[in-house]
């Protein structure tokens, strides 16, 4: 049977048995030229010269790469013979290959749910921040006016401390009668104080909006997942694989467990119990079912999910409420099939021996 290698440098089209080359489309002797095209393969598409020497093959081919399933099935082949040198491509011109490739790569232009990713993480990286200010603030305000964290939270907390400073101006504006037992702070220290919250207030609009791009993001390009999830949470899982190409690649166990990397190592170092899913488990679904129902269901959604990714990675037709109602009959079904926890096996008593080993039970 025929196989398909493509190298740097050409297309060859072998004997899989013996190794021996039957025919071959080698690459120009122009630098830019193979550039362009080594480009295309890593863009996942087929060369000319790929599909020319597929289409004289009478019986089956193989291939030798995966990118190249249309024309054959994906075999293991051993191509370390078929060398540049031996059709006259040498170091420096490989070199002239190379660098032009990587100029090509770096100035292409950059997917969404590329942009997706880094957003996602730098919104983890505001969340932090906050949380940092946030506890910082309520401490240090809190010596002044302790109460006010009964009556406001989060960014309201902060607004009130930047537009007012001293607890009187706060109680006014919240409208309320309240004896305090804080302390009285030096003007400076309130102003130090007010420039924090007025810190922490921004910070506030910044995570706003960076939640509204997210938003925009993920509809646009996962509108399948966001029928299934909901936008947030598939633009977490886009972020924790890396981006919605490398999302639709994943096994459907993968997609179930992403989010749960360390416990899921804690388990094969230590045998303990392995994890049953992962950020999967922030779906209403899946959380507010009983434990003993929620592995079944976080596996029924993380096919859905797979399903969408490659949709939406390949722009296929909108299918994001089927899939939605599929899985909630799934859901429905698991629920009728498993209403009750399963019953533990209970541990079989030993009887008590004696020292001589006599039964001492009785």
């Amino acid at each position: 049977m025929a196989i398909l290698v493509t190298k740097w440098f050409g297309v060859f089209l072998c004997d899989e048995k013996s190794g021996r080359i039957l025919d071959k489309r080698l690459m120009p002797k122009d630098a830019h030229v193979v550039a362009e095209k080594l480009a295309s393969v890593q863009r996942g598409s087929l060369l000319d010269e790929e599909r020319e020497l597929a289409a004289k093959v009478d019986g089956k081919l193989a291939v030798a790469d995966r990118r190249q399933s249309e024309l054959g099935k994906p075999e293991m082949f051993d191509s370390s013979s078929i060398t540049p040198e031996k059709f006259g491509y040498d170091g420096e011109f490989m070199h002239e290959v190379m660098i032009g490739l990587g100029k090509l790569r770096t100035s292409e232009p950059i997917p969404r749910d590329r942009s997706l990713v880094q957003a996602i993480r730098s919104l983890d990286d505001q969340i932090a921040t906050i949380n940092l200010y946030n506890e910082r603030l309520h401490e240090w305000y809190g010596m002044h006016f302790p109460e006010l964290a009964d009556y406001a939270h989060d960014a309201r907390y902060a607004q009130l401390v930047a537009m007012n400073g001293e607890r009187e101006g706060v109680i006014e504006e919240l409208g309320i009668e309240i004896e305090s037992i804080g302390a009285d702070m030096d003007p400076a220290d309130i102003g130090a104080i007010r420039d924090l919250a007025d810190t922490l207030s921004r910070l506030y609009e910044d995570k706003e909006r960076t939640e509204e791009y997210i938003q925009g993001i993920v509809e646009e390009t996962c509108p399948n997942m966001c029928a299934i999830l909901g936008a947030p949470l598939a633009a977490r899982m886009v972020s924790l694989a890396g981006g919605l190409e490398r999302l639709a690649s994943l096994p459907s166990s993968t997609v179930q467990l992403l989010g749960a990397e360390k416990a899921m190592f804690r388990h094969l170092k230590s045998g303990k119990k392995g994890p049953k899913h992962g950020v999967i488990y922030q779906h209403p679904e899946v959380h507010r079912s009983p434990y003993w129902q929620r592995g079944k269901i976080a596996r029924a959604l993380a096919g859905k999910v797979l399903i969408a990714a490659k949709i939406d990675q390949y722009h296929g037709e909108f299918a994001g409420d089927r899939l939605n109602e599929e899985f909630m009959r799934r859901v429905e079904d698991i629920k009728k099939r498993y209403p009750d926890p399963p019953k533990k096996p209970q541990k079989s008593k030993k009887p008590r021996r004696g020292k001589r080993g006599k039964d001492r039970s009785h």
